[in-house]
């Protein structure tokens, strides 16, 4: 489903149809352009994506739909940058009525019985893509049908992303279930028919929107469970560093092979197990980060932190790309951001706000 071919990719952003993608994008054939994982993965940017709408001259005012949807990944990645990991919390307030701090074991075994949930969750396991939609369907049945906590079923969502983007992620978790939103979001049973094609009936979902309130935890639901994620790093093994060069640091947030590309370097992508224990990631997000990688010259890989790397093959000048997770030591680069509107907002809207007036000068 999704190649890890430079030049795919870079062909792919210039198939992308904004104006379709603004009347389509919340059904799950829409016109979503599928770019999710190389932004993620920091192999493309959301400049790049940008860019490329205005160099083939699409009237931005039409576009506005998609280039909003791309400022939602810049602003989530801010709130993390200024927020930190405090965005591992309930970040506005606390999430309401939670009953657990597990997560349904209906939603893991792809067995709610929502038709339109369970193929995708299938599907989910086997691709790492999930639709928006679908997203937000299943953060809303977990938490604020089946009462579960956010964190957990957020970790276990990123963890199969092939586009996980933690920022992203959790605080979208945090919107669904109202911990980082004034109130939860809800999807019945019509909302998924229309979107998904479906015309499932009586399910716990098939009910008018006020008979959430006060709605109690569906049986299918009540069996609760925290999985065992852990990541399958790869074996560790030796590299070769020319100790006359500089060292580049790649990461699971930067695989861009622009980066520094014409000059003579050590290039290093570092896989570091501390990370990758706090933030588990799954077989497939791994095969998936290492054939990226082979789109970058030279790239070795280690498995170690960054302290170790530094101190085992006494390394000088590193230089690396700006990033909440990174705790590296040498001269840090910019991300390459959509716009230069930057700190933390408590609304997407009021970052926006800002981004929009840049977009229209």
């Amino acid at each position: 489903m999704f190649s890890t071919n430079y030049q795919d990719i870079l062909d792919q952003i210039t198939q992308i149809d904004p104006l379709e993608y603004g009347k389509t994008r919340n059904f799950i054939d829409g016109a979503v352009t599928k770019l999710s994982p190389y932004i993620s993965r920091g192999v493309i940017s959301t400049r790049r994506v940008y860019q490329s709408i205005v160099e083939r001259g699409i009237d931005i005012n039409k576009a506005e739909k998609f280039i909003q949807e791309l400022a939602w990944r810049d602003y989530w990645q801010q709130v993390w940058v200024h927020k930190g990991d405090e965005i591992d919390n309930d970040l506005r307030r606390e999430q309401p009525n939670v009953q657990n701090r597990e997560m349904p074991l209906a939603i893991i075994d792809a067995n709610t019985g929502i038709n339109a949930i369970d193929d995708a969750i299938e599907e989910y396991y086997s691709t790492g893509y999930l639709h928006n939609h679908l997203r937000m369907y299943i953060a809303s049945i977990a938490c604020n049908i089946g009462g579960s906590h956010w964190w957990v079923p957020a970790k276990w969502m990123y963890y199969h992303l092939l586009d996980g983007d933690w920022a992203s992620n959790a605080l979208s978790w945090q919107w669904v279930s109202g911990a980082n939103a004034g109130k939860s979001y809800y999807a019945n049973q019509d909302n998924i028919n229309k979107y998904c094609y479906t015309n499932q009936k009586h399910t716990f979902l098939d009910v008018e929107y006020e008979s959430f309130d006060g709605m109690g935890i569906p049986n299918v639901l009540q069996n609760t469970i925290r999985p065992d994620l852990k990541t399958p790093l790869p074996k560790k093994e030796e590299i070769q560093i020319d100790p006359s060069k500089k060292t580049l640091i790649y990461n699971y947030y930067n695989l861009d092979p622009k980066w520094h590309e014409n000059e003579d370097t050590n290039r290093i992508l570092l896989l570091e197990p501390s990370i990758f224990g706090k933030y588990p990631v799954s077989q497939n997000a791994i095969d998936f980060t290492l054939n990226l990688g082979q789109n970058i010259h030279n790239l070795q890989v280690y498995v170690g932190e960054f302290y170790e790397l530094k101190k085992n093959y006494n390394l000088e000048e590193i230089i690396y790309k700006e990033h909440p997770l990174n705790n590296y030591q040498g001269t840090e680069e910019p991300r390459d951001w959509m716009f230069s509107v930057s700190g933390y907002y408590r609304s997407f809207f009021a970052f926006w706000k800002k981004c929009k007036k840049e977009m229209k000068e």
